[in-house]
């Protein structure tokens, strides 16, 4: 039987929540997109949040609430989810693609500075920097926040992963955490907009109320509540399987890892390997195995060609080279073994 890349998190648990929803014939926004955000708080620690429908309309919002001039730029990686572009042109705005550090996958200081300075002389400066935690690492964010740029913060999947004492999601003037399938927490789609600061959550605040089109349903709602109750248990699993593939991946030694920050704490999101050799060798090996591997940033600008080589020369070799393998808290342990005994016999 394959061995699938993803797979939401999806217990008992999340199945009785969204059947008692069902069963009270109440699945649009309501008392557990509200409930969601009691519980959220407890959690995430913000002034303010929203319940929204999607990732997207959270972007949007999020940059509406500066309101900077038609074709202003918006920083973005260009190992960003291909959406933001999207949702950048659509308000009139223009996405400025940022290279990332080879090491790490991530927008630094010198790549968005670097991005700045590069269309500082078209007349489109850029306003905002939407900063997304590429695979659930994050970049230095002091040096970061030193460039002046407001940020807009995506933790979707660094959702508990953390530099020093803070966590993601605490640095950003605004906060999107996804709720889609691929995301950290998995209830079927949605996002959370939320800010820490008083005075941001004020702005937020007043952009609602909002029309329930915009809503986060109930049934999702509901399924994120145990998601964000069953956080330890989750984080537990994922952290002995990346130990045994990290194990699997220094004995095999041809393949490499992304280096994190000695203060970082990883919450183990994906587990990934930059490949010496092509993508293909790899995915048929695995095959064989009956064994999924993906390339990890299909669905970005870097690989859609949206973002240049010339520009974002390390993003875009990357995105060509890196490899997703199965890692999950659903992941029996036979699967995990046979997982690693793939990543330690890679060709």
């Amino acid at each position: 039987m394959l061995i699938e890349v993803c797979s939401p998190t999806i217990r008992r648990k999340e199945m009785d929540a969204v059947l008692t929803v069902l069963v009270e014939e109440k699945i649009g926004p309501g008392e557990q997109a509200e409930r969601l955000i009691h519980v959220a708080k407890e959690y995430l620690h913000f002034d303010y949040c929203l319940a929204l429908r999607s990732p997207a309309i959270a972007l949007f919002f999020a940059l509406k609430l500066f309101d900077i001039p038609p074709r202003s730029g918006v920083a973005i990686s260009a190992l960003s989810p291909a959406y933001y572009v999207r949702v950048i042109e659509d308000l009139g705005l223009t996405a400025v693609f940022c290279d990332t550090v080879a090491a790490s996958a991530c927008m630094n200081s010198e790549t968005i500075g670097a991005a700045v300075t590069d269309t500082a002389a078209s007349g489109e400066p850029v306003r905002v920097a939407v900063l997304h935690h590429t695979l659930g690492f994050m970049p230095d964010m002091e040096g970061i926040a030193a460039l002046g740029i407001p940020v807009i913060e995506d933790c979707s999947a660094a959702y508990m992963s953390g530099l020093g004492e803070r966590k993601a999601g605490s640095y950003g003037a605004f906060t999107i955490l996804g709720l889609e399938e691929r995301d950290m927490l998995t209830s079927g789609g949605g996002a959370l907009l939320y800010a820490s600061e008083r005075r941001n959550a004020a702005a937020l605040r007043n952009a609602g109320p909002l029309p329930p089109e915009y809503g986060l349903p109930d049934m999702n709602a509901a399924m994120a509540l145990v998601q964000f109750r069953e956080t330890e248990r989750n984080l537990q699993k994922r952290a002995r399987i990346a130990e045994l593939y990290t194990q699997s991946a220094m004995r095999q030694g041809r393949h490499k890892m992304f280096a994190c920050p000695e203060n970082f704490e990883y919450n183990n999101y994906a587990f990934t390997l930059v490949l010496e050799t092509g993508m293909k060798d790899v995915t048929t090996y695995a095959k064989r195995k009956e064994i999924a591997v993906e390339s990890a940033f299909t669905r970005t600008p870097a690989a859609l060609g949206l973002a240049k080589q010339d520009k974002c020369p390390a993003a875009c070799s990357v995105s060509l080279r890196t490899a997703l393998f199965p890692i999950y808290p659903r992941l029996g342990d036979a699967a995990t073994s046979r997982v690693a005994k793939l990543i330690q016999t890679l060709p």
